[in-house]
């Protein structure tokens, strides 16, 4: 059984880290935090929730989140399930028509109603949406060969501040809709950078399974201006699976998003610790 004196320990630390937060709750009131959600905190039911709680907490203080969300795995699944085949070029998947059907039931379904689900459970009012909704994203063809794989070409967020005024918090599922009326699947990171910079958000937060940008020596750079990321994309100290995110980032904060961090989302409570602590938990991003 805990001690009175353990108990009350507990109850200090807990109040002198509420306390410490302050200036970081005064600093995000009324500011505009587009976060992608992927990996880990997709992965398991606990995860979700920890999540969840976190996006409420920040509606609760004054910010105005906005979570946009992959799905990748799940559309792996359905598309075995249903036994699609599927074609791929240079590495990525075709996104035929029928691709397409199952890319939007699982993305603007089964996934986005999973994460306002939590939300709501937390006491939040998350209202899912995707691209296609009030013209948000309107896309043009990203490669003909890759099929129905769309780049945010214009946006209209108004939507979002209709849903900022209400005290709601948008849950994006990352499909847009083309001139003619065509749908398109778009790369989940790409659609949060676009969002937030239509937004021009505050931050926008990469939720990954990588501790950050790593340097030469593998030590994660908590801090980088753009012209450091060129210089190490350029060096090949950034490569692979880091390169989407860090140029999603550089386009971010070069439309008016105030920094971009990709954050180690296996961290518990990753969102808070990134916003309302001096430890972060990720690599930050500036112009």
């Amino acid at each position: 059984m805990m001690k009175k004196q353990d108990m009350n320990r507990d109850w200090i630390a807990t109040a002198e880290t509420l306390s410490s937060a302050l200036p970081y709750l005064q600093r995000y009131d009324g500011a505009i935090v587009v976060v992608k959600l992927g990996g880990h905190a997709m992965g398991s039911d606990d995860a979700m929730e920890t999540f969840a709680r976190d996006i409420v907490l920040l509606r609760q203080v004054g910010v105005n989140p906005v979570i946009v969300h992959g799905g990748g795995p799940m559309i792996n699944a359905m598309l075995d399930k249903l036994a699609i085949q599927s074609e791929f070029v240079n590495g990525k998947r075709v996104t035929d028509a029928a691709t397409m059907e199952v890319v939007e039931m699982v993305l603007s379904g089964v996934v986005n109603k999973r994460i306002v689900q939590a939300i709501n459970r937390q006491g939040g009012a998350g209202v899912g949406l995707s691209g296609k909704d009030a013209n948000l994203i309107t896309c043009t063809q990203a490669n003909p060969d890759l099929g129905f794989v769309g780049t945010p070409d214009q946006m209209d967020p108004s939507v979002l501040h209709h849903l900022f005024e209400q005290d709601m918090i948008p849950v994006i599922a990352p499909i847009g809709a083309g001139p003619n009326g065509e749908t398109f699947n778009i790369n989940g990171d790409t659609a949060a950078g676009a969002i937030a910079s239509a937004l021009k958000a505050d931050r926008l937060l990469l939720l990954t399974d990588v501790s950050g940008v790593k340097n030469g020596a593998g030590d994660v750079v908590t801090e980088l201006k753009a012209a450091d990321v060129e210089e190490m994309t350029a060096t090949g100290v950034i490569a692979g699976g880091m390169i989407p995110k860090t140029e999603t980032a550089l386009s971010a904060v070069r439309n008016g998003v105030r920094a971009c961090t990709i954050v180690d989302g296996r961290v518990p409570n990753a969102v808070l610790l990134e916003l309302f602590t001096d430890h972060g938990a990720g690599s930050m991003i500036r112009p």
